[in-house]
């Protein structure tokens, strides 16, 4: 772990660094916001998700949790969800989960206590609902990657249905969501051609 003053001095060299290449960088970034996503991802630390699609600060509007769950009564992404549609007028809202899911995997291995355990809920339904096809999978990592991908359909499925996205809808927002998983072994996104 790296020692805490580092990451202080880290983010005064970058400012350095940005001033230098725009001495107008933080002015214009302060002017506002118009990202064109919406992205629900995870919490983990290993997935910088302006890293992963070389996208810039003000792109992407960001909600994370863990295993990135979509539950239609959390107020914290429903307060996201509204404000991105309704204020920011998004397009494209993309679900995207990861291979090696620390979220997933203890609800593969029945590992998740307390509130965790809680929050994954909708993780153990869909576990459970596509258990015979993990069961044919060859490995435990084939199919708490599975369980990964699936983890993400069912969200956009959920999301799709859900009120302030009809409404969008009706209303002829274009509005498009996408469910995305982010491989880890490899870095690479792959599109999971489910559609909301």
């Amino acid at each position: 772990m790296r020692p805490y003053e580092e990451i202080l001095e880290n983010n005064r060299q970058w400012v350095e660094e940005k001033l230098t290449a725009d001495p107008e960088y933080f002015k214009k970034l302060s002017q506002g916001q118009s990202p064109g996503y919406l992205f629900v991802g995870c919490s983990d630390s290993r997935m910088p998700l302006n890293t992963f699609t070389k996208t810039n600060p003000g792109e992407l509007f960001i909600h994370r949790n863990i295993a990135n769950v979509i539950r239609e009564n959390d107020p914290n992404f429903l307060a996201v969800l509204q404000y991105a549609v309704e204020s920011l007028k998004i397009s494209h809202i993309i679900v995207c989960g990861h291979y090696d899911c620390g979220g997933v995997k203890a609800v593969f291995y029945g590992q998740a206590k307390g509130h965790v355990k809680k929050w994954l809920r909708p993780v153990y339904r869909t576990f459970r609902s596509y258990a015979p096809e993990l069961a044919k999978l060859s490995t435990d990592k084939q199919r708490y990657d599975r369980l990964a991908e699936l983890n993400v359909i069912e969200g956009v499925k959920r999301l799709s249905r859900h009120p302030i996205i009809q409404k969008a809808i009706k209303q002829g927002h274009p509005l498009h969501i996408h469910g995305w998983i982010i491989n880890i072994y490899t870095g690479r996104i792959q599109d999971l051609k489910v559609f909301g």
